[in-house]
């Protein structure tokens, strides 16, 4: 059963350069609709930037597999975390990501709409997401690859079906 992406209002920050300085940002209100409705779309989610499976492994597989997903009909990638802006931001020019949009669900709004908000208290890290990758056209979610063992406090971090080249073998076979 397919069903569409939650309606949700993501906080995110833009380069400005008329505001000058060394920080010429702005807060910009971005919606799903926005990222969604009018666009092919992969996402993938993950428990925080700058953590090992997500830095070393999740996040720069996508990106290296970028050309691959726009040839076959992918409009955008999108790494969503319950992280705030600026450590999205922090993150993305770390890794030297260019190709991926990283995506601040600093609330978990979006997250907890998806059934995919779960508490990594064990970790220090509070709530957060579950690992998880979908494919989503014009708002419509037509695949998703959670990672089993879905629980709070979770003792592991399943990284098996959301990775880039699940989703990649998904849109090459369908």
């Amino acid at each position: 059963m397919n069903r569409t992406v939650p309606k949700v209002t993501f906080k995110t920050r833009v380069r400005n350069e008329a505001l000058g300085g060394p920080n010429p940002f702005e807060w910009k209100d971005l919606t799903s609709d926005e990222i969604f409705a009018d666009s092919n779309v992969v996402v993938f989610s993950l428990p925080g930037a700058y953590t090992p499976t997500c830095s070393t492994s999740h996040l720069p597989r996508y990106e290296e597999l970028h050309d691959e997903f726009v040839a076959q009909g992918v409009d955008k990638i999108v790494c969503i975390s319950v992280n705030d802006a600026f450590v999205m931001y922090q993150w993305g020019k770390s890794q030297q990501a260019d190709k991926v949009f990283l995506l601040p669900d600093g609330n978990g709004e979006f997250t907890r709409k998806m059934g995919m908000l779960v508490d990594k208290s064990n970790l220090g890290f509070g709530m957060r997401s579950w690992r998880y990758s979908m494919y989503v056209e014009k708002g419509e979610i037509k695949q998703t690859f959670a990672e089993d063992g879905y629980d709070d406090n979770c003792p592991i971090d399943p990284f098996e079906v959301s990775d880039a080249d699940t989703m990649l073998n998904y849109l090459k076979q369908r």
